[in-house]
């Protein structure tokens, strides 16, 4: 995955600014929160997504292994 650009973080910025505390946002990411500064590309508007996006979040962390490492193995 590559960092966002410029029309994608104003895409993924409006998206946020939109529904700021006025509806729900349904988010899944593989990339841990820690690394979305560097995805996002600008730290001025991850900033603000960030600070919409995490004090209200309810965040699922999955831990184990991948699914996927068990797709297309027989079951016995």
């Amino acid at each position: 995955m590559a960092p966002l650009s410029e029309p994608e973080r104003r895409d993924f910025w409006e998206i946020f600014e939109d529904r700021y505390q006025v509806r729900s946002l349904i988010l899944t990411s593989q990339l841990p929160v820690a690394r979305w500064h560097e995805q996002i590309g600008d730290p001025t508007v991850a900033d603000g997504i960030l600070d919409r996006l995490v004090p209200k979040a309810h965040r699922i962390e999955m831990r184990g292994d991948s699914m996927r490492k068990n797709r297309g193995k027989p079951t016995t």
